[in-house]
């Protein structure tokens, strides 16, 4: 990972830290793909995806969000969830990061 990814998830981890989320796993890999931030939002497993764009141009940060890139998070996160051995509340969310050092957290940001 780029130093500015590390940055942005950083920065994105302390966000919802202040907010009451608490670390479960960082940077989580599978075959499948990677999911930046695993947090609890109280009783919710919350799978979150952090994006950073110095620039609104292409659309910004919500719009790399692809369907490709979706997909690979679902099957990585129903992977953690096998290893998990038990049904747990969750969704995904995204901590989107622009240029200024604004920060906009969207919950469920898209379902399984």
């Amino acid at each position: 990972m780029n130093t500015g990814g590390r940055d942005a998830e950083d920065t994105a981890l302390a966000w919802l830290a202040a907010r009451g989320c608490r670390l479960e796993t960082r940077n989580y890999r599978s075959r499948f793909g990677e999911i930046d931030l695993i947090v609890r939002d109280g009783p919710v497993l919350v799978f979150v995806e952090v994006r950073k764009r110095s620039s609104g141009a292409f659309g910004g940060a919500a719009a790399s969000i692809t369907a490709s890139k979706r997909d690979k998070l679902l099957a990585t996160a129903r992977q953690y969830l096998a290893g998990l051995g038990r049904e747990v509340p969750c969704r995904f969310d995204a901590v989107l990061l622009d240029g200024a050092g604004q920060v906009e957290w969207i919950r469920d940001a898209f379902g399984a």
